[in-house]
């Protein structure tokens, strides 16, 4: 194995499908074809990820050798002639697509990912509408993992991209693979359920995924039951940080729409009030203030239940450090109870609905179930909303803008800032936590942010505010 490492400030010269390119040493076969916009099919790469050469998809023809290599696991040479499209290349790459299509459901139609399959994108883009090969068994063993997150692993093309994401990124390891050769699976450790297991809920396994083997658990049909019944009023919580993933959603530039076309988008879906999730967020960091008074420190913020779970199955140890009090969830349901109650007249019940990017907040509902504390009724994601919105006929991008519903008490006024350390992502976290545990911690306040949905602004992992 070569030890050598690449001197990106060297560059090398080459030829892809004739077409000459210079990129830095070091630099794989995939990236420099995509440098003059040659597209190799891929479905295991992913740019977030290491290199894996898992599917093998993407190989290539160097120098007219025979052996094909992988375009997404090499590095480029001087001087090399890559060829990336011929009929025995293609004729490869289709009979590869064939062979997971054979062993892949037929249910485009119903799957969450239609048109936004990479499988099914690949199979367009090379003509395939059936496969030749015999259709073996399907796996059936799909879960529903405390009402957040669905595993559909008859769907699974073993990628390895949840894996990886798990594992590699968030350290928390509650996905991993099993067995060898035809058997290989991917799966959880000792093939317990997702919910039984360390995962915290963040969603990342979801982002990463090509297909539709794990993702988001749909609850909007609930929420239009709810919108449609008579004598009932839904408030809801909005982030703002959905609007730009609305408009990824509706395939729209950023800022095409903006959280007051959101606000206007949701009232005419019926939602009786819309309020601003970063008013509540406010409310908790006045309770942390409160708190932190009394509390043996560091104490520590988790920015999710999912979060907390990663401090109870790791480090046990340190579970007093957490803080005690309300979610943002829970102040809104409380609040917005409170002042809907007394002005909604002929209501006979309130909902509660959160919108945000996060996946853990519906985790956190089923957490609170079993806990029998108060919280929302249902939390939705940027993707049910745009479903929500698609099924009503809205184009949110033409619509006026509206402002946020607000409540009658005063805003809360920040007082003087404790010592705090804001640390981005769980393999960050390991490091704060193990500081803590040698008394090498000498924030007042620790507060861990386990995904790039609520991180904080700054460019590093771990901000000393």
């Amino acid at each position: 194995m070569s030890h050598y490492k690449p001197d990106p400030n060297k560059s090398v010269n080459l030829t892809i499908d004739g077409i000459p390119v210079t990129v830095p040493e070091g630099t794989t076969i995939l990236e420099a074809a995509r440098k003059v916009n040659v597209q190799i099919p891929t479905l295991c790469d992913h740019p977030d990820l290491k290199r894996r050469a898992v599917c093998r998809l993407c190989v290539v023809e160097c120098d007219g050798r025979g052996k094909l290599l992988a375009a997404c696991a090499n590095d480029v040479w001087e001087g090399v002639s890559v060829v990336t499209n011929n009929a025995r290349i293609v004729g490869i790459r289709k009979t590869i697509i064939e062979l997971m299509l054979a062993n892949h459901p037929q249910d485009c139609l119903g799957c969450v990912k239609n048109t936004k399959c990479e499988l099914q994108s690949l199979a367009e883009r090379f003509g395939i509408r059936a496969t030749p090969f015999r259709r073996g068994p399907l796996r059936q063993d799909r879960e529903i993992a405390d009402g957040t997150l669905v595993r559909d692993m008859g769907k699974c093309v073993k990628c390895g991209r949840c894996v990886e994401t798990c594992q590699e990124i968030h350290t928390v390891r509650a996905i991993n693979t099993s067995y060898r050769s035809v058997n290989f699976e991917i799966s959880t450790p000792y093939a317990q359920a997702l919910g039984n297991g360390p995962c915290v809920f963040c969603g990342q396994c979801a982002v990463v995924c090509p297909v539709g083997a794990i993702y988001a658990h749909d609850q909007t049909a609930e929420v239009w039951a709810e919108l449609y019944k008579s004598r009932q009023f839904v408030a809801v919580q909005l982030a703002p940080s959905t609007a730009p993933d609305i408009c990824a959603e509706f395939n729209l530039p950023p800022e095409a729409i903006t959280v007051g076309k959101l606000i206007t988008a949701l009232k005419l879906m019926g939602f009786g009030t819309v309020y601003d999730t970063g008013f509540f967020a406010a409310q908790r960091a006045k309770e942390e203030a409160d708190e932190l008074r009394n509390r043996r420190l560091p104490m520590i913020s988790c920015c999710s239940q999912g979060c907390e779970k990663f401090i109870k199955w790791f480090y046990p140890d340190l579970v007093d450090h957490l803080y005690t009090g309300k979610s943002h969830q829970q102040i809104f349901a409380a609040m917005a109870k409170e002042k809907n109650s007394g002005t909604t007249v002929g209501v006979s019940k309130i909902i509660h609905v959160s919108i945000s990017p996060c996946l853990a907040e519906k985790h956190e509902i089923k957490q609170s179930e079993k806990d029998g504390a108060q919280n929302i009724d249902f939390a939705l994601t940027a993707g049910e909303l745009t479903r929500m919105i698609r099924m009503a006929g809205i184009e949110p991008e033409n619509l006026p803008e509206s402002a946020f519903d607000s409540f009658s008490a005063a805003p809360v006024e920040r007082t003087g800032e404790p010592n705090t350390l804001t640390v981005n992502g769980l393999a960050n976290a390991r490091t704060v936590m193990e500081s803590i545990r040698k008394g090498e911690c000498d924030a007042a306040l620790v507060k861990i942010m386990s995904c790039n949905v609520c991180r904080t602004d700054d460019s590093s992992e771990i901000n000393r505010e």
